[in-house]
């Protein structure tokens, strides 16, 4: 019965492979019928390109014969058999797009950082031959058993969501006519605040809308394994306050606390008869100061809840700011059997009956989409290196200077394989 069962599904599987190959050849007979293809289209329309059109059509082989003319008129239009890196140098120079490394699928992972000013020194085309180019680039890098990238849209950059919203669009529609099945996921990182509203109305007109997914790094703040990257400068880390910059003055007041200290001043002004000072020791010194009446921090003038990212996520791994309860030396061997740690008692079916009918595998879409942006973000907190993202360009991308001097390409090509 196994045999039989066997040589039964074998044969199915012959059949489909089969009915597959006809497909395809019947997708390249539409094709020919016209006019004959050149020789680098016959190279672009090869089988599994034709498959990817097909999976995209539903298996229809007249749709798919039509977008995929359609793709071969856009690509000749478009000059994407003659983009070299030469075209792109200053947005190369900058980082703006380009394959920052693989993921543990060997996937390659590509990041555009465009600035809310590009297009408007720049029209639309180039920044399609840009993103055409940047993909170009990823898709050579790919092995073969790979079909498949990652893109990752930093919108850090951007205050206009309308802005960031075309960029966006523009390049979700040129992926999915041009480019079918080639989008594994796609993540929008710290958007403008409005976005989300405006993604709500546009994501139903959008055909890669499911597998695109919108994440904030200030979320990710408390991940210690990726904090020895140095960020990319963005909305968030330009914010940043760095409190090494602030200088130890001497501190005033009768009523001090562990962060502040707060006393009335002896002189009769109406305005400002306090001082307000920011204590880094545990030792303070009573009396009046001559550093001037506004001794306010970027940090302790306002709420700490509306504090930089920084400050409001700080890393427990480093050394902080404000005084703590001093740690153990390091010599101290802890026994953490002998901690006793308060637990909360699990809620009975009394409590809340609700608790019972809930699934344990229930996981809310914040925390799915936390999870499925975590394996990618070493490489956006990854500096960028020109050079290692230009050791990934093949002739005739690489332009004049993988031609001139292609031992570029070998002298980086272990540090390539590291990512």
């Amino acid at each position: 019965m196994g045999n039989k069962d066997h040589i039964s599904s074998s044969s199915t599987q012959q059949h489909q492979a089969q009915i597959e190959k006809n497909r395809i050849e019947a997708v390249l007979q539409l094709l020919r019928k016209p006019s004959p293809l050149t020789l680098k289209q016959e190279k672009f329309c090869n089988e599994a390109c034709v498959r990817r059109f097909l999976k995209a059509k539903g298996d229809n082989v007249k749709k798919a014969a039509k977008q995929l003319r359609a793709s071969l008129s856009w690509r000749d239009n478009l000059g994407v058999d003659h983009l070299i890196a030469d075209e792109f140098s200053g947005e190369i120079a900058d980082g703006m797009a380009y394959v920052a490394g693989h993921d543990d699928q060997s996937r390659p992972v590509v990041i555009f950082r465009i600035k809310q000013d590009y297009l408007k020194f720049r029209s639309q085309k180039l920044f399609t031959r840009l993103l055409v180019f940047t993909l170009e680039v990823a898709i050579q890098t790919m092995a073969k058993s790979i079909d498949q990238l990652v893109v990752l849209f930093d919108a850090s950059f951007f205050r206009s969501a309308s802005g960031f919203m075309n960029i966006l669009v523009a390049a979700l529609k040129t992926i999915g006519e041009h480019y079918p099945g080639r989008l594994h996921k796609a993540f929008v990182i710290d958007p403008p605040s409005i976005f989300p509203y405006l993604w709500k109305g546009v994501k139903a007109f959008l055909e890669l809308s499911s597998i695109t997914t919108i994440v904030s790094s200030i979320d990710f703040d408390d991940f210690p394994d990726f904090n020895h990257f140095t960020a990319y400068p963005s909305r968030a880390t330009s914010l940043r306050f760095d409190p090494s910059s602030v200088p130890s003055k001497a501190k005033v007041g009768a009523c001090a606390s562990s962060r502040f200290a707060f006393t009335v001043s002896h002189h009769m002004d109406s305005l400002k008869p306090w001082y307000l000072t920011l204590t880094d020791k545990p030792s303070f010194r009573v009396g009046p100061t001559s550093a001037g009446p506004a001794l306010i921090s970027p940090i302790n003038a306002r709420s700490y809840s509306f504090a930089s990212p920084t400050a409001r996520n700080m890393n427990p791994m480093r050394k902080s700011f404000f005084p703590t309860t001093p740690l153990p030396q390091k010599t101290q061997v802890m026994d953490h059997s002998a901690i006793n740690h308060p637990r909360t008692p699990k809620p009975s079916f009394l409590h809340s009956p609700a608790l019972f009918f809930k699934k344990e595998c229930h996981v809310s879409k914040t925390e799915k989409s936390r999870e499925s942006f975590l394996p990618f973000l070493r490489f956006y907190r990854r500096p960028y290196d020109e050079m290692v993202y230009r050791s990934k360009m093949k002739p005739p991308l690489g332009g004049l200077i993988s031609i001139v001097s292609p031992q570029i390409r070998r002298r980086h090509m272990s540090v390539s394989q590291r990512y």
